[in-house]
């Protein structure tokens, strides 16, 4: 099977660790459910399994990706749910299950012509997403769906910054928090990346660390240290800050005395559950809302796209396909 896959991990120069070309799966349980993929998309995950924050020297050989739509070897046209997990080990929350694991870090991932996966993890794709819409979304879409909704409670007229304009989670929170209705403003070390940002959404754009014209309600945070000084600063009384990610970094200053003071909320959100992601999709039918797409390449481009990503040189998703 053709594949993208990790064969070794490497901290320091993840593209070395990185194989495109063929390989022997390893065995998937057999009551599993075979997908021949339309399309994946890559995400951040993908160059931290290979630089071995993701996976154990003891897993590679890995197939790379969590995010894919496809077609069943019975003809169902399915997006595939990227969270492996039992719900009743998190009482209903597969996200909180301490076993859980996402596809490419125990089981082969979506950067293949084809993958297995429990009967469960597949969700009807509908007539109007596209298939390299739908591929967008177990994976930034559902983070972002989850810290938007369930964990962040925003509302319709609230205002919400997001932090770092391109990056696949942060587009994922511009284009539907609009859809909520919400004010969305958004901060980006980048002029380019600000009027981009304008472009799919965004109400107003503001350098990195700029202060804000108003106190926002709600901050929708994947940078980490780099930002998480201004996101604290900048949410109003009771505001709540929901942080997914740390891209720049896990330990920045607390901020405990600002955040005790002003009664701030600071949410963890980790991907979503099996419901959210058919809410996600029920919600884009409803609205029209689409996934952001910065380029479309053929799977034996893995490479290029994996090396976009871990440089930053990119806005929106990229997608693959096989």
């Amino acid at each position: 099977m053709f594949a993208a896959f990790a064969h070794a991990i490497n901290p320091t120069e993840p593209l070395e660790a990185l194989t495109v070309g063929e390989i022997d799966p390893p065995e998937t349980p057999a009551d599993w459910v075979t997908v021949n993929v339309r399309a994946a998309s890559i995400n951040h995950h993908d160059v931290w399994a290979l630089r071995g924050q993701a996976l154990r020297a003891d897993q590679v050989p890995m197939i790379l990706g969590t995010d894919a739509a496809g077609v069943t070897l019975d003809g169902q046209e399915v997006i595939v749910y990227a969270v492996v997990g039992d719900p009743a080990a998190g009482f209903g929350d597969e996200t909180t299950d301490p076993n859980r694991t996402m596809l490419s870090e125990k089981y082969p991932g979506t950067l293949a012509e084809y993958v297995r996966v429990p009967v469960r993890n597949l969700v009807p794709k509908p007539a109007n997403l596209t298939w390299e819409e739908a591929s967008c979304l177990p994976t930034a879409y559902l983070t972002a769906y989850r810290m938007l909704t369930t964990r962040g409670q925003v509302q319709a007229g609230e205002t919400v910054l997001v932090q770092g304009a391109a990056g696949g989670v942060a587009t994922a929170c511009i284009v539907l928090a609009r859809a909520m209705g919400a004010r969305v403003w958004v901060t980006s070390r980048e002029e380019e990346k600000r009027e981009w940002a304008l472009g799919i959404g965004a109400d107003q754009a503001f350098e990195s660390g700029a202060r804000l014209p108003d106190k926002v309600d709600a901050v929708m945070e994947t940078v980490g240290a780099a930002t998480w000084e201004h996101s604290i600063k900048s949410l109003r009384a009771g505001g709540r800050i929901v942080i997914s990610g740390a891209t720049s970094g896990a330990m920045p200053p607390a901020q405990l005395n600002r955040v005790f003071f002003l009664q701030l909320s600071v949410i963890g959100s980790t991907m979503g559950t099996l419901g959210e992601f058919t809410d996600l999709i029920a919600f884009l039918e409803r609205t029209g809302a689409r996934p952001v797409i910065d380029r479309v390449l053929p799977l034996a481009q893995a490479r290029d796209a994996l090396a976009a990503m871990a440089t930053g040189d990119v806005k929106g998703k990229i997608v693959l396909i096989p």
